[in-house]
């Protein structure tokens, strides 16, 4: 049975529709808690399997050479070195135990049960990713490591059944933290009212404005980027040039980041999102649901040990190094999740004063990701013999 739609025109109309539908659902209940990186691809699953697109066409290649690294590279403008080195010592280090414990769990986890998961290897990466950075990392080394549609697809989906509930434990935290006397029994250290009730921050719960100056910028620089590190991936053996060329966007990216005029320009993220769907909504068209099933249980499992793992590893580290409490939870949030989430997870617990710092440290660990979820991968790959 051929597919309803095939034409160059009706197939860039689903994907821009597809979006428009994945981001307006993604503010709506029941769909909120879903965001709209895995609303795209389930729709894309059901059009693709109920024949209403093809699997693979022509137009989807440019979209799929092009969304994911100008995504990359876009979101990265957002990173500010000088910001970051500002930082007290505790905010940083508990964002650092979070790398290191994400990474530790992958790593175990991954040594017992790659094997069992195809492509796990892969999966392990794209885990660190997601847990040190937020879900455009998973993307982006899932990309650069090459990884199937199924397991792509499998990946956001177990990111979804294990992560949500994580997230929303952790959003209600904040309560439980100060509110028990247990807790603050074992973990006496914390940030008092009045230095949590400080001025600053605020900005995350206002409206965002920006213009079409800056979409022109961004994208021209986004695109400058991604040729230049395209360009220079080609100096590596074949089967490394997918994933250098993640690691020079993000490096060429996050240096172009630090100019002035650059972190002027308001939306990175936003537009950078945008781009990242265009990706995301072809992995589901080119989804056999059958496959996705079958690997899907596998990697949800891998996903649980890997944040369970994580969760225990930092808390404890954390405990050891005295760290404020308010810091801690932003630190889990801001690398479970990401800036955003840990920002409304600080405002939420009207911990007022480290909001901006919350969003600091997402875009630590989105920074550091690519880098490290691409590493463990690898690491992996060569211990297990894959």
């Amino acid at each position: 049975m051929d597919p309803l739609l095939n034409s160059t025109s009706s197939l860039l109309a689903v994907m821009f529709m597809t979006i428009g539908v994945g981001l307006y659902l993604s503010k709506r209940k029941p769909f909120t808690s879903f965001g709209p990186a895995i609303i795209v691809i389930i729709i894309g699953i059901i059009l693709s399997n109920l024949k209403i697109v093809p699997a693979w066409a022509d137009v989807y290649g440019v979209m799929f050479e092009y969304a994911l690294p100008l995504s990359v590279a876009i979101m990265l403008l957002n990173v500010d070195l000088s910001g970051m080195l500002k930082l007290s010592k505790q905010p940083l280090l508990a964002m650092f135990f979070a790398v290191v414990s994400v990474s530790a769990a992958a790593l175990v986890g991954g040594i017992f049960m790659a094997g069992s998961i195809p492509e796990g290897w892969k999966v392990a990466g794209m885990f660190v990713g997601t847990y040190t950075g937020g879900s455009s990392n998973l993307t982006a080394i899932g990309k650069a490591l090459e990884a199937s549609p199924e397991t792509f697809a499998a990946a956001n989906a177990a990111d979804y059944v294990i992560g949500i509930p994580s997230l929303v434990l952790l959003m209600a935290a904040p309560a439980f933290m100060k509110s028990s006397e247990w807790f603050n029994r074992i973990w006496p250290y914390k940030l008092t009212d009045e230095e949590l009730e400080l001025e600053g921050g605020h900005d995350f719960l206002q409206s965002k404005e920006w213009s079409i100056n800056d979409i022109a910028w961004l994208l021209g620089l986004g695109f400058a980027i991604v040729a230049i590190a395209s360009a220079l991936a080609k100096f590596f053996p074949a089967e490394y040039v997918s994933m250098m060329q993640i690691i020079l966007i993000t490096t060429i990216a996050i240096i172009t980041a630090q100019f002035k005029p650059v972190k002027k320009l308001k939306g990175k993220m936003d537009l950078g999102l945008y781009a990242a769907l265009f990706f995301l909504v072809i992995i589901g068209f080119m989804v056999d649901i059958r496959q996705f099933f079958s690997s899907a249980i596998s990697i949800s499992a891998y996903c649980a040990i890997v944040i369970l793992g994580s969760l225990t590893l930092h808390v404890l580290l954390c405990r050891l190094a005295k760290i404020k409490y308010q810091y801690v939870g932003i630190s889990i949030m801001a690398a479970i999740a990401d800036g955003s989430s840990a920002a409304l997870m600080a405002a939420t617990g009207k911990w007022e004063s480290i909001i901006s710092i919350a969003v600091v440290l997402g875009i630590i660990g989105n920074a550091v990701g690519n880098y490290v979820g691409i590493s463990i991968g690898y690491l992996i790959k060569n211990i297990i013999g894959m």
